[in-house]
C-alpha cells in the first residue's frame, strides 16, 4: 500500500472512529444508538489497525540491456540481466537485446535475461 493511501486510510478511520459515535454518544442514545456507535468505532479502529500494518509499497522496476555471455561449467549458475529468486519482486522486469548463454556440463546452468527460479 502506497503512502498516501496508508494516510487516507487512517484519517478516514479516524473520523469514523469519532464522528457518528460522537454525536450519537453527546445525544444520550438509546440503546439501538449505542450499539450501532459500538460497531462502528470498532469497523473504524479495525481499518485503522489494518492501514498501519500493511506493508510498505516496495515497487521496484528491473531493466537489463544488452546483457549476454552468461557461462556457467562444474554445476554453476550463471545470469547476465536480472535474477528474482522465486519470482519476487513486485514491479515489472525487462530485458532487451539478450545474447550469449552457454552451460558447459551437468547441473550447470546459464541464463542471459531474466531468471525468475
Amino acid at each position: 500500500m502506497s503512502q498516501g493511501w496508508k494516510i487516507t486510510v487512517i484519517v478516514l478511520a479516524a473520523a469514523g472512529v469519532l464522528s457518528t459515535p460522537l454525536v450519537w454518544l453527546l445525544d444520550s442514545p438509546d440503546a439501538g444508538q449505542l450499539a450501532g456507535a459500538c460497531v462502528q468505532a470498532a469497523a473504524g479502529i479495525a481499518a485503522l489497525v489494518w492501514a498501519l500494518f500493511q506493508p510498505a509499497a516496495n515497487r521496484t522496476d528491473d531493466t537489463a540491456v544488452r546483457t549476454g555471455h552468461a557461462r556457467a561449467s562444474r554445476g554453476g549458475r550463471a545470469v547476465t540481466g536480472i535474477k528474482r529468486t522465486q519470482g519476487r519482486g513486485s514491479g515489472s522486469a525487462k530485458a532487451e537485446r539478450t545474447g550469449n548463454a552457454t552451460a558447459d556440463s551437468d547441473g550447470s546452468g546459464a541464463i542471459s535475461g531474466i531468471d525468475y527460479t
